[in-house]
């Protein structure tokens, strides 16, 4: 049995979840309402306040899907009750990043700026104080877009193994290499 897929999901006072007939399962809470849609075979209960999902059979489809689900379904409760961050990094000289509403504005040290537009469901706010980099806080209670967001904006500039410019998460450690004068 999996591990992550049998421990069941404590459900916080306020939220509530429903299943309908198409395996769609939808989470209501305090900061917002999430859904999601379910492999057929995988079962979702709620019983004594707690989310349990349980499988057919030991195929080796329904133990993939098993704790994927699970852990799916964790988040959604997770982000109705308390949502999720990121932050980004701005390392390097002369980046900098302002926003005007949900555009991004990024200047990431190519000859134009970049202007990434961020979905209605995150919150994005920058940060900029004096001889500190530029930070990037994005929040939402959608655990999936805001990851899927944060690594797009990330992919603008990856981290450079050298002098370790680019845009990275906050709590990221990029590794530098040694560069061509090291071996002298």
């Amino acid at each position: 049995m999996s591990r992550i897929g049998r421990s069941p999901i404590k459900l916080a006072s306020g939220v509530s979840v429903t299943v309908n007939a198409t395996n769609e399962v939808t989470v209501k809470g305090p900061k917002g309402e999430l859904k999601q849609a379910i492999d057929r075979d995988i079962k979702v209960e709620t019983k004594d306040g707690e989310l349990v999902v349980t499988r057919p059979t030991d195929q080796i489809r329904h133990r993939a899907l098993h704790g994927l689900y699970r852990a799916l379904l964790a988040n959604m409760v997770t982000g109705v009750t308390e949502g999720f961050k990121k932050q980004l990094e701005l390392v390097g000289v002369g980046y900098k990043a302002a926003h005007n509403g949900q555009l991004l504005d990024l200047s990431l040290g190519y000859s134009h700026n970049i202007i990434f537009e961020i979905p209605k469901e995150l919150k994005v706010n920058t940060v900029t104080e004096k001889g500190k980099n530029p930070l990037i806080q994005l929040e939402g209670i959608d655990n999936q877009l805001l990851g899927q967001v944060a690594a797009k904006i990330r992919s603008l500039r990856k981290p450079e193994p050298y002098k370790g410019k680019g845009v990275r998460y906050s709590d990221e450690v990029v590794r530098k290499k040694a560069g061509k004068s090291a071996g002298k």
